[in-house]
């Protein structure tokens, strides 16, 4: 019977949370701040919707700059 390969699957490095910041003010009505945090479902939702109008994008910028978003992972954003 073969040897079944299993990947362990590591955690990516922290993200920056000014890169976040940066990438939510100017590309988040695309949903490029959550893809760059590792949120894809909720990334491709809001790229389709185009910020939640603007209610999404205007969100996420006050979550990440208040330091509340924290990555697909669980971990806070690095400074």
């Amino acid at each position: 019977m073969p040897k079944s390969k299993s990947r362990s699957r590591s955690k990516p490095k922290p993200r920056s949370w000014r890169v976040a910041l940066l990438l939510s003010l100017f590309l988040g009505f695309f949903g490029v701040d959550r893809f760059y945090i590792g949120r894809t479902r909720s990334a491709i939702v809001k790229l389709l919707i185009l910020g939640g109008f603007g209610a999404w994008w205007l969100s996420d910028i006050i979550l990440i700059a208040s330091e509340y978003r924290k990555d697909a992972w669980g971990r806070p954003l690095k400074h």
